[in-house]
This record gives structure tokens, sequence and C-alpha cells, in this order.
């Protein structure tokens, strides 16, 4: 049933006094006003985000009398609206205000820009660009006008990044900036961008690797150790699976049983369940991309997952809403800190250098080893004369690394018991 709608009145609202603690004045549709104690009255919209969130969150739309019972009225129907187009109604109140302090502000334009291109991106990454904005470049240059702002006021905010050992985030931020005023050039809001005379003005960031064991003797205490988790049987699967298949975790997660041919003995991934571009991703919706042959050892996995999770979408099912979710992204992580790997020794993202590393010294070649890690092929037509001619070839290097893993794991069990003897 429909909630009640525009319960209140000015008359009522003006009326309301305040009382020793703070209460609330419904309008309906999730409206309400809060009256403190001090005698302000502010209007508050009450939502849910994501849909199916539990935490319910509040969306300050302004105080009365300043702002209206009409005005306040028509911006929950707008937030309600942009809920329903599955935005964060606090971005957009955010995008909002930072406009209103004039259409040629930093702010104004960096929220025009992230606007109109968030359709192209992943909803994540869009997300963390709004927060690096807001974190790093609102706070110091946000309300300047664009075609004001200087490189020393720019390399000022990055310093300030960088004291606190935050180097990739200044190259980030510095990226970020460079994009913003690049679109108000664009826009002719602006004629120079400040940020590019500070490109050699920070250290180079140290790159991240994701921590892997690659020591085939230590490969196979890992694999034994692996045997032994006495945690849920679908995470266990993961954690088997893992090394077989060459996925990225998130990839892996997600994977849903409608993907696994078990009698081909292959994973066929569409693009949008790849690392790609989100605009790619769109244009070419429901494409294959990425063919996973499996082994024998992973078919056999695999049977006895479907057995427990085969009644889901899901390979690896969130164990409460199995039918909605996956997995948490943590799940293979915490696993493997549970075996007494820590960050420095191993993550869930290594298993892909413990097979590339390896393949690579092995012998096989780098083209079936690039392909089968799913790293894209700049050229279209080389990477589908890949995709084709590849397969057969990578089947083959999958059953013969699945028989590697399989040999390192007994070797490390053999010398387990032969230490049990001494």
């Amino acid at each position: 049933m429909t909630k009640s709608m525009n319960l209140l009145t000015d008359t009522h609202i003006r009326n309301a006094q305040p009382k020793e603690k703070m209460y609330t004045l419904k309008d309906g549709g999730s409206l309400f006003l809060e009256v403190f104690p001090t005698g302000g009255k502010y209007w508050r919209f009450g939502f849910r985000f994501p849909k199916g969130d539990k935490t319910k969150r509040k969306l300050s739309l302004g105080a009365y009398p300043k702002v209206s019972l009409k005005t306040a009225r028509e911006l929950a129907q707008e937030a309600r609206q942009q809920l329903a187009a599955g935005k964060d109604p606090r971005i957009q109140h955010r995008w909002r205000r930072a406009k209103a302090g004039g259409a040629n502000t930093f702010a104004a334009v960096a929220s025009e820009w992230l606007d109109k291109f968030a359709p192209s991106r992943a909803a994540s990454y869009t997300k963390s660009l709004e927060g690096r904005l807001r974190l790093h470049l609102f706070p110091w240059i946000g309300q300047r006008p664009v075609d004001t702002v200087t490189p020393q006021e720019i390399l000022a905010t990055l310093r300030r990044i960088e004291a606190k050992g935050h180097l990739e985030t200044a190259h980030r931020v510095l990226e970020l900036a460079g994009q913003v005023f690049n679109y108000a050039i664009q826009t002719d809001r602006a004629s120079v961008n400040p940020a590019l005379p500070l490109k050699g003005a920070l250290p180079p960031a140290v790159t991240k690797h994701m921590a892997a064991i690659t020591e085939p003797q230590a490969i196979g205490r890992l694999l034994v150790d692996i045997d032994r988790y006495q945690g849920n049987f679908t995470t266990l699967c993961a954690l088997k699976l893992s090394p077989l298949v060459f996925l990225r975790p998130g990839e892996l997660r997600r994977l849903q049983w409608a993907q696994v041919d078990l009698e081909r003995a292959e994973i066929r991934l569409p693009i949008e369940h790849m690392k790609r571009r989100q605009t790619e991703k769109e244009a070419r919706r429901g494409e294959i991309v990425h063919t996973v042959p499996l082994s024998r050892q992973a078919l056999a996995l695999l049977a006895d997952l479907r057995r427990l999770t085969g009644d889901t979408p899901f390979l690896f099912p969130h164990y409460r809403k199995r039918q909605t979710k996956t997995m948490s992204n943590m799940t293979v992580l915490n696993a493997l800190r549970s075996l007494g790997y820590d960050k420095d020794t191993m993550s869930a993202h290594g298993f892909r250098a413990l097979a590339s590393t390896n393949l690579n010294e092995q012998g096989f070649a780098p083209d079936f080893i690039e392909r089968q890690l799913a790293h894209k092929e700049g050229n279209a037509v080389r990477a589908a004369y890949n995709h084709a001619e590849y397969l057969d070839q990578r089947r083959a290097m999958m059953q013969a690394w699945a028989d590697w893993l399989d040999e390192r794991k007994e070797e490390a069990r053999q010398r387990e018991a032969g230490q049990g003897k001494q």
C-alpha cells in the first residue's frame, strides 16, 4: 500500500514547538521534518541505497522556512526519481550544491564533468573519483573560478597528500585534476591546464604488486594447507579452483552456472563479466570474450560443487542471500589469512601470478599464457584470431598445469610424512 503523502501544512509546521528531545513530523513518502530542542527545523528524506540495503540513510534537504514545504516536497520527489534510476541522491544533492556556488567554479566544472561521463564508467569508479574530488580538491580549490587556479595551488594540495605518505593517491589526484581542467578548456571556461606543468613535480609512485607464492615447493605446501581448510565447503571450492582457472578474484566469485559447460569442459564468459571499460561492456553486452578450458581436476571439483550450489544461479552464492548475491569479495582472502598466509605472502589475486610465473618458466608460449590470463589484446583482429587459434593449445596447457600442481602437492605431502618419521 502506498504511504500517505502531504500530511503536513505550513500552519502545522509553524506551530510545532521544540521539546526536550528532537522529534519528527512526517509528511509521507519518506519526507519528514526534524524539530530540535533549539527550535531549529530541518527537512530530511529517508531512503535505502542501493536497493535492498538494510541501512536507513537520511538526505538533508535544508532548514525550514528557508526551504519551504513546497520546495522540500519537490526535492523529495526528485530524490525518489533518482533512486528509481539507480542513482544515490546524496551524490546528486552534493552536485547541486556545488553548482549553486557558480557555474565556473572548479567544483561546478568537476561535478558537471563527472555527471557527463558517469554513464560510461562503472558506478564504483565514479564513486571513487567523487571521493577524491571531495576529499582532496574541493576543500582547497573547489570554490575558485576554474580559470584562475594556479599550478602552485594544485601543488599545495598534492603536497598535503604526499606528506601523509599517500604518494600513489597524489598521482591519481593530479591526473584527475588534469582531466577536469581539460574539460573546462573544451567547454570554453578555461584556456590553460595548470596541472600540466606538475607532471614531474611528484616522486614516482611505487607500483604495488599483489603478494604471491611462486616457488614450487611453497606452492605444494599451500595446496596441502588448502586441502585442510576447515571452513565452508563453498569457500574451499573457491580456494581450490583459483589456481586452476586463472580468473581474477571478482570474476571467480561472480561465476554463474549458466556460464559453465561441463560437457565441453569450458567456462565461457561474456564481456560484462570481465575487466573492461564500461562503454565497451555496454556496446558488446552478451558477447563471449573469454573461454576457460577446464582440466579433469577442475571438472571434478565443479561436479562436487554443483551438488551443493546448483540450485542457485551462482557457483559461489552468498551464505544467506543464495539466489541474489555472490559470496563476499573478501571470502577467499580471509580464508587464506585463516590458513596463516599474511598480506605479504599470498593474496587472492596472487594465484594468477603463481600460475603465470611457473608456466613461463616451464616454457609455455607467452601468447597462450597471456590469453589464459585474459589480458586484453590491443588489436581486435589479432584478439579474435588468438581466441580461436589458441584454444586447443590452452586446453593442453591447462591440463598440464593441473597435473603439475598435483605433483607439487604430493611432493609436499611426502616431505611432511618424512619429517613426521624423524
